[in-house]
């Protein structure tokens, strides 16, 4: 049959319609033959003259509805509408005729020839369509849809037209609709799956549920995991409602829907506090938090915002991005993309003061611990130094809300970045210990899911590429957090601000690392190697060891006062902080360290300070290398003695006292 429907489309109708000419004889001739129970009437020709004049009209009114216009491969119910209404019209078309002309033809027949016209007319096409769709169903992936809702029967009606897959049956938990058909396709108890796939060949199964929980969805795939068949889903109804993603859209299982959290809907006085009608800038923002905190920030309606970034190609995607949603939901928000970096403390005043900035969210920062681990110089510019300037340009620029986005690696750090992030920390809580006019806050969280340092991507390709998954160690653990939840989070938590405060994200139960990546190689239909006692599999997770600097587990808190917020993911706490006089001359000295690359002094300051730092290795500074291996060790001038009293200011309290009428000390500027 393959070259009857490789046919072009003109050809093709000139055969319905000779085809249709046959049938409406055969059909007839039947008709005649069932009444009278005999060929005598074939011998009369007043007999067979109605067809001269019933088939050009039966033609006719076949092409006004549009019959060969239809595609015999995808028919549908429409379609049998037309045949049912154009095999009436040809019936009544024989009643006229056989009236006008008293011809020799029973009354009955007419009704007789509809019947078997039907039969013939479209039982043909359906039967050339199943015999297409069977052809194709050699070459599709046979699939189970899970889900029979709204969602679940759209999706099946799209497979079908589609070259990849066939749906086979359907599993739903309601148990009103078992045993039922639904376009054509029953409907099973979860149950049945393992025999389904056993008996039919099963291939793939379909998530079709959008509307339900990520905690749902969770059990959900937790029962699949067994079952050795690759398991993908449709985007969730947020998606599709926003226009983003097509209940057609098959995808891989979204790793949120593995950690079974759902968000809190963001409450709407907390995410416009800062921003409805407000100038704001997002330093970094074209990362991975700054950009989410940009697209949360635009559905706010602030006056400006403004976009700071040191990558032109980041800058210009999150921008472009911005206007077209500003556009899409009739937001007259002008979006204004300035490239710049952090530690230039001129340029970031300038633009603060000229802009009037009144909100300010800190997220640009190196975050992946081993790159920053071998450029330490850097890493500590860029994250201290780098926020130092941003906190110094606010307070000038009178500047009313300061966020600074922080990590949970800050807590206890054994890296060069965790414990630059607990040093930018200290920074604010300094400054706003000495001033009162800019709000300072910290909000701190663990990993964020899909970002670009993400251990999430990095397994789905080496699983695609078979393997093996690299796992740093057997037992290492992480938060997570999907990206719009916590830029939700953080722009909540800095609403609630009083000056000084540490927030801290709720992040949840602590993920091993090693198991959601043996989630999700069994998601992918295969066995990963922790699942046998010999050690092998369809996919080896190897584990690598430790990198420089890594922790096995990480913390949120250094202290043990906690206190709830009125939003239930958002805790506050009290931390040790440092007195703004003793705060610069530690970074005076560790600046006069980076200026000189003095790694060994750099170490020495980091240790010295009052952030717990404890690394777990020698300095894996890249450049450091080649000085030690060249034997030729940078020479350490005199280091300022640093006499560091942690003793009076060992907490900040959540709200300081702040004298309204003091001004704000001149500002030190030892960097920009």
């Amino acid at each position: 049959m393959r070259p009857l429907f490789g046919l072009p489309r003109r050809r093709k109708r000139l055969i319905q319609l000779v085809a249709d000419v046959a049938l409406i004889i055969v059909s007839f001739s039947l008709a005649m033959l069932l009444r009278l129970d005999s060929w005598a009437f074939a011998s009369d020709p007043k007999v067979w003259t109605v067809l001269p004049v019933m088939i050009p009209v039966s033609l006719f009114i076949f092409m006004r509805l549009g019959f060969y216009r239809a595609v015999i491969r995808y028919m549908s119910m429409k379609a049998v509408k037309a045949v049912l209404a154009g095999v009436l019209a040809s019936a009544l078309t024989l009643v006229v005729v056989n009236y006008l002309f008293e011809l020799p033809v029973p009354r009955s027949v007419p009704f007789i020839y509809a019947m078997l016209a039907l039969l013939t007319i479209g039982g043909v096409r359906f039967a050339l369509r199943a015999v297409y769709l069977k052809g194709q169903m050699r070459h599709k992936t046979r699939v189970v849809v899970y889900g029979a809702g709204a969602a679940g029967r759209q999706l099946v009606v799209s497979l079908r037209h589609g070259q990849e897959h066939e749906p086979v049956a359907f599993i739903d938990d309601a148990p009103h609709l078992h045993d039922a058909y639904i376009q054509g396709v029953k409907v099973y108890p979860p149950a049945e799956i393992p025999r389904l796939i056993e008996d039919y060949g099963i291939n793939k199964v379909l998530l079709a549920i959008p509307s339900a929980s990520r905690a749902r969805r969770r059990e959900i795939l937790t029962a699949l995991e067994p079952l050795a068949v690759p398991v993908q889903s449709i985007p969730g109804m947020a998606d599709m409602v926003s226009g983003k993603a097509q209940v057609t859209e098959i995808r891989d299982v979204a790793v949120e829907d593995l950690l079974g959290r759902d968000p809190i809907p963001p409450t709407e006085s907390l995410m416009g506090a800062t921003l409805t009608g407000k100038v704001v800038m997002v330093t970094g923002a074209g990362g991975s938090i700054g950009s989410e905190l940009c697209r949360q920030i635009l559905l706010q309606a602030p006056k400006q915002l403004l976009l700071l970034e040191i990558s032109e190609f980041s800058l210009y995607r999150i921008e472009q991005e911005l206007i077209q949603e500003a556009a899409r939901h009739g937001l007259g928000v002008p979006v204004k993309a300035l490239l710049g970096s952090v530690q230039h403390r001129r340029r970031l005043e300038e633009v603060m003061t000229r802009f009037g900035v009144q909100t300010v969210y800190h997220a640009a920062a190196y975050k992946h611990v081993p790159m920053v681990e071998h450029n330490v110089v850097e890493g500590l510019r860029n994250n201290v130094m780098g926020t130092l300037s941003c906190a110094e340009a606010a307070i000038a620029s009178a500047v009313e809300s300061f966020v600074l986005v922080s990590t949970d690696k800050a807590v206890r750090p054994t890296n060069v970045m965790g414990a630059s992030k607990r040093l930018a920390e200290l920074v604010c809580q300094a400054l706003g210990e000495r001033q009162a006019e800019t709000r300072f806050s910290m909000v701190r969280f663990g990993n964020v899911l899909g970002s670009s340092g993400s251990v999430v991507p990095l397994f789905r390709r080496q699983i695609e590429q078979g393997g093996p998954i690299t796992v740093t160690h057997r037992d290492i653990t992480r938060y997570f957090m999907t990206i719009p939840e916590a830029a939700q989070l953080v722009i909540q938590a800095g609403a609630m601000a009083r000056g000084g405060d540490v927030f801290v994200l709720d992040m949840g139960e602590p993920v091993k690392i090693a198991e959601l990546a043996a989630h999700m190689v069994r998601l992918s239909g295969l066995e990963p190697s922790l699942d046998r006692d010999d050690g092998k599999g369809d996919i080896d997770i190897v584990f690598t060891g430790l990198r420089p600097g890594e922790k096995l587990y990480e913390e949120l808190l250094i202290g043990e006062r906690v206190e709830q917020t009125r939003h239930p993911r958002i805790m506050t706490a009290s931390e040790v902080m440092l007195p703004w006089p003793e705060m610069r001359r530690l970074l005076d000295a560790l600046l006069n360290a980076c200026e000189r690359f003095d790694y060994p002094a750099i170490r020495e300051l980091l240790l010295s300070a009052p952030i717990s730092y404890a690394p777990q290795g020698e300095i894996v500074d890249l450049m450091w290398a080649v000085q030690r291996d060249a034997d030729q060790p940078t020479t350490s001038e005199a280091m300022p003695t640093l006499e560091l009293d942690l003793e009076r200011p060992a907490t900040r309290s959540r709200q300081p006292a702040h004298d309204a009428s003091r001004k704000p000390e001149r500002v030190w500027e030892g960097v920009g």
